[in-house]
């Protein structure tokens, strides 16, 4: 069979014509996608406004806005974007008013509107005037930035401080907020503050000295990683009524608090690799948390107990982690006695409180305080299996090593003991 052959300049017609039509398919009307110099309008308000529904660029020259009332951004494919640090929006109100709102234009009457595709970067979101750099302040003002509504938000690049409220607060983004590369710091409330989101990611941020660092409530899919996490006055991360998230590769220090806290029907979550250091109300408390994976992370120096897994908690692994003092092969980096506690060599061990069907396995314990594992309440199906422990029990004159006398039906074997 012979094959169809189309005239060579009957083909070289055909694909200019394609390639003309792909061309005039693709074109955009630059009228229709502005790019808005904010420094020539009157406020930062005219200029958001000035972006048409189709959505725009805002450019935001170095300065400081002071504003009185919130910036509001209602449209969506829409870029903010400053000039880093330089550019710095100052909230002056002192009436619990946020200092940016991003949702849609009827989001007061219509709670199921949306926007989409909002992006924000690289400005600062100061709250108080009175800033002082590296302190808490006290200011009057409410959160930093405040979503409404906002599908695929993406944050990056901004410095979010000193805010009577939250730093962020995302409330109804249910779509791929995304958070990432950004500071957030001495917030009277939490740093992040997330209400009903799915799939979202906080990735690669530094939180220091907020009231707690993150909420996740009533959330699905929360990727945290790769975030720095210091000397909050609260808790660390608190996660409530939220399944199927990951915590992994955060640098979590120094809470008055407790680091990580899942309550409220957590379910499928996984806690990985994560340091834990220095807490002085605990480390992971699993208040309410089902099927949850608790592995690899390091817990040092955690005041009280480093894990806590409740009555309303079952069917947790925990595997693979570190529960350590200040040790390095003979002496310590603490002292063992100190007029101030917080800076003694004090380390603490697992607390399993009426809980059921809990495997700990492949776990190094060594220079706590109490025993490496102890259950108080009714507890049931507890396996205990090949873990290290050396040098617990200091604070009770050399107690049990593991205190499991509450837990019926269980298996404990194959552990090593130092007991020097």
């Amino acid at each position: 069979m012979r094959s169809a052959l189309i005239p060579s300049a009957l083909l070289v017609a055909f694909v200019a014509g394609s390639f003309l039509q792909n061309r005039a398919d693709s074109q955009v009307n630059p009228a229709e996608t502005p790019v808005i110099d904010a420094g020539k309008y009157a406020t930062l308000q005219a200029a958001f406004d000035a972006v048409p529904q189709t959505g725009g660029v805002v450019r935001i020259p170095p300065g400081e806005y002071r504003i009185t009332k919130p910036l509001v951004l209602s449209r969506s494919e829409t870029r903010v974007e400053g000039a880093g640090a330089a550019t710095k929006i100052v909230n002056l109100n002192e009436e619990g008013q946020p200092a940016f709102i991003v949702q849609p234009a009827n989001w007061a009457t219509d709670r199921k509107s949306r926007l989409w595709r909002v992006q924000l970067a690289n400005f600062r979101i100061n709250g108080d005037p009175k800033t002082v750099d590296a302190k808490s302040t006290e200011p009057k003002g409410g959160d930093g930035l405040l979503c409404h509504g906002v599908q695929e938000l993406f944050v990056s690049g901004l410095s979010v401080d000193h805010h009577g409220g939250h730093g962020i607060e995302l409330i109804d983004c249910f779509e791929d907020a995304r958070i990432s590369d950004s500071i957030i710091t001495y917030c009277r409330k939490a740093g992040v503050h997330l209400v009903n989101c799915h799939d979202i990611v906080v990735n690669g941020n530094q939180f220091e000295e907020n009231q707690d660092a993150l909420h996740c409530l009533d959330g699905f899919n929360l990727c945290m990683n790769g975030n720095n996490v210091d000397d909050h006055l609260g808790n660390g991360i608190v996660i409530e009524n939220t399944y199927g998230s990951v915590l992994s590769g955060n640098m979590i220090e120094e809470c008055d608090g407790t680091a990580i806290i899942l309550d409220r029907d957590c379910y499928g979550i996984t806690l990985s690799a994560n340091v834990i250091a220095h807490h002085q109300k605990g480390g992971i408390d699993l208040r309410d948390a089902w099927g949850c994976t608790v592995s690899a992370n390091t817990f040092v120096l955690v005041n009280q107990q480093s894990l806590t897994i409740g009555p309303n908690s079952g069917r947790i692994t925990v595997t693979g982690n570190t529960f350590c003092n200040s040790e390095i092969g003979g002496n310590t980096k603490r002292p063992k006695e100190h007029a101030n506690p917080v800076a003694r060599d004090l380390a603490f061990g697992v607390l399993l409180d009426g809980t059921t069907d809990i495997v700990l396995t492949g776990n190094v314990f060594g220079g706590l305080q109490d025993a490496a594992v102890t259950t108080r309440g009714k507890c049931q199906r507890i396996v205990v299996t090949g873990n290290a422990i050396a040098a617990v029990g200091l604070g009770a004159g050399q107690g049990a090593l593991l205190e499991l006398s509450n837990a019926a039906e269980s298996t404990v074997q194959g552990n090593s003991f130092d007991k020097k």
